[in-house]
């Protein structure tokens, strides 16, 4: 759909309930200083269009030297997002990137086949007290794409869409919607947006793919009368016209989704499949360790440690 702020149709008061197909609540962990929430993949939704993991780290506040150290570790059959509210990450990996992202910027690595990352807090942050406060999204690839060569894209702030209106601030991170087009390399149907609403906006749904979801980062919306918190995630049923409505503090949202796939995807670990034994090769080679030889090697910079493959 192109941009449309109209209430009519599709306003909270006319939308029912049922057209919530499935509600998430996120599980939480606590990674030792900060918590991480995954919503995807949940026991009654494995994916929203191609997105088939969803995790919100912290929010944290982290003292002078603290931060987060993310060893280098494989991946195959996806594309992994990152997009922070807060804070920064060191990003290294096998293709030869290295990228500091910062809030409201992209970072877009297409594994493929087979690639290494790791993803540090910067030294600069580092050097003061330092906040977190970050989604990282993994999209599964569709068949066609799940051996390609591995690929990583960055985008600042001012090549991401924005749109601005009444209220309502849309910066369209991968994909199309609301008659925009972001600049990322996509490989599939795929939307996904930061949204921030004042109190009482309204933000139409994009109504022109086949799944979409919101997940609530802060403060709270209201559907059909009914209030929902920050750390939700509603899929809706599709077809629906879909309008929410911003609670009284406001309400930051990632909108995602996009077409499904072909067929179920296998999750094993960090790596993504459409078959088992695409899985079990990948196994072996990060056990191996054969480095620079086969699908696998470690960052440039970042070679003296890494995750070992889980027993």
């Amino acid at each position: 759909m192109s941009w449309n702020p109209a209430i009519e149709p599709g306003c909270p008061d006319e939308v029912g309930l049922d057209a919530i197909e499935t509600l998430i609540v996120p599980r939480a962990r606590d990674l030792g200083g900060f918590e991480v929430r995954r919503a995807l993949p949940a026991p009654k939704r494995q994916m929203v269009g191609p997105f088939i993991l969803f995790d919100q780290a912290g929010p944290a506040e982290l003292l002078t030297g603290q931060g987060v150290d993310v060893r280098p570790y494989p991946h195959i059959g996806l594309g992994t997002v990152t997009y922070l509210f807060r804070g920064d990450f060191h990003h290294r990996d096998s293709t030869g990137a290295d990228q500091i992202i910062r809030s409201g910027e992209l970072n877009w690595m297409v594994a493929g086949r087979g690639v290494t990352h790791s993803e540090r807090t910067s030294s600069a942050a580092r050097s003061g007290p330092n906040s977190l406060f970050g989604i990282q999204t993994w999209v599964a690839l569709p068949d066609s794409h799940e051996d390609m060569a591995p690929m990583f894209e960055h985008y600042g702030q001012e090549a991401l869409p924005a749109i601005v209106d009444r209220g309502v601030s849309v910066r369209l991170i991968l994909g199309e919607a609301y008659g925009e087009k972001a600049p990322a390399t996509m490989y599939s149907e795929t939307f996904y947006a930061d949204v921030k609403l004042d109190a009482g906006s309204r933000l139409p749904m994009p109504d022109d793919h086949e799944d979409r979801g919101i997940y609530i980062a802060e403060g709270s919306i209201s559907i059909a009368g009914q209030v929902f918190e920050a750390g939700r995630m509603m899929v809706f049923r599709p077809g629906d016209r879909i309008t929410v409505a911003a609670g009284g503090q406001g309400a930051r949202l990632m909108i995602l989704g996009g077409a499904t796939l072909s067929g179920p995807r296998y999750i094993w670990w960090n790596f993504v499949a459409s078959s088992k034994d695409r899985i079990e090769e990948a196994k072996a080679e990060w056990r191996a360790e054969d480095w620079g030889k086969g699908r696998f090697d470690l960052p440039i910079d970042d070679r003296d440690e890494y995750i070992p493959l889980p027993d």
